[in-house]
């Protein structure tokens, strides 16, 4: 969807935009589910990139310390607390510039990939870059997608971090989908960005070929020592407007209420579900920031009447849409 139209959808009323999403929401999503899903750090801290609202990152005193790939057990024992608890999809984020085949890591972690296969959940993973031959061992091994966020708009991004462009987010974005992986890729809100810039975030997003399996709307948790610390929270009309645009935008695509639901009240959070939000992350941490517990969450649903979604690893990526091209492109185009 082009930035003109999504400036027209954005600055009319607010109960005309959230009329519009729930009216998307309901064509294309008829049953009331929520997808659940769980995040785990498998490796923790010392990265080198700078992204200035990354605790993880070496270049901040942020009280983070570096820690090794954590063991298979210890994954697997967390996996499965999370099957038993209701996630149906579990994602394994690590704290590194990207992955190498060929290395022990990269191996380490294939190994942990086909074991968390065999519990029958999705399997996510965010590594960093990723070469073709990464994506498709990834992919072998039995990954069913990818999370790599752009954050926000091309012209924001170099404020943002500046040991890889956002040229380079596309490249591994390109290579995750054909290896025959969804991508999930969304964007944070609260990095000092304009209404503009986050419109031009979600009309990348909305430009890629296949479309996106799943967005993350993710709102800033300033955290102590990175540059970010100290910046305003957004509001929850910020949150609500962006998911339903987001719903708009790409209709089919999961729309993740992600990071900063800490910061959002109950109301406003069934606020954002109505908008179009139909997945969460679940548990009691995202990453090295709180989120809301796992009882509570299950409290909210049931009075929203929400389910959670079951698992289904036999879905396949998105198909292309042949009339947008398949070739690598500049920033915008994916």
């Amino acid at each position: 969807m082009l930035y003109d139209e999504l400036h027209r959808l954005y600055h009319q009323p607010f109960f005309d935009l959230i009329q519009q999403s729930r009216a998307i929401h309901e064509e294309h999503w008829s049953e009331n589910s929520v997808q659940l899903c769980t995040l785990l750090s498998i490796k923790t801290g010392g990265c080198s990139e700078d992204c200035s609202y990354c605790a993880q990152s070496a270049r901040y005193n942020s009280g983070v310390d570096a820690e090794r790939l954590m063991e298979k057990c210890q994954v697997m024992e967390r996996a499965r607390a999370a099957k038993e608890t209701g996630s149906t999809r579990f994602c394994m984020g690590a704290a590194w510039r990207g992955v190498r085949a060929g290395t022990k890591r990269f191996d380490d972690v294939l190994e942990i990939v086909r074991d968390v296969a065999e519990l029958d959940m999705e399997v996510c993973v965010t590594l960093g870059e990723l070469g073709e031959v990464e994506a498709k061992a990834l992919k072998e091994a039995g990954v069913t997608a990818y999370n790599h966020n752009i954050d926000t708009s091309p012209e924001n991004y170099p404020n943002i971090v500046t040991t890889h462009t956002f040229d380079d987010r596309l490249r591994t974005i390109r290579h995750v989908q054909d290896a025959g992986m969804s991508v999930c890729c969304g964007g944070i809100l609260g990095l000092g960005e304009n209404t503009e810039d986050r419109l031009k975030m979600i009309e990348v997003i909305s430009e890629f070929n296949p479309p996106p399996e799943s967005i993350p709307i993710n709102s800033l948790m300033p955290m102590p020592g990175t540059p970010l610390e100290g910046k305003d929270p957004v509001t929850a009309f910020d949150v609500a407007r962006m998911i339903a645009v987001t719903r708009i935008a790409v209709p089919k695509a999961r729309v993740r209420l992600s990071a900063g639901r800490t910061q959002l009240s109950d109301e406003a959070q069934a606020l954002c579900f109505f908008a179009g939000a139909n997945s969460i992350f679940y548990g009691d941490k995202l990453l090295t920031a709180d989120n809301p517990a796992v009882a509570h969450d299950l409290g909210l649903l049931e009075q929203l009447g929400l389910e959670a979604k079951k698992s289904d690893r036999s879905q396949q990526a998105p198909d292309p849409l042949p009339e947008r091209p398949l070739s690598p492109e500049p920033a915008g185009k994916v």
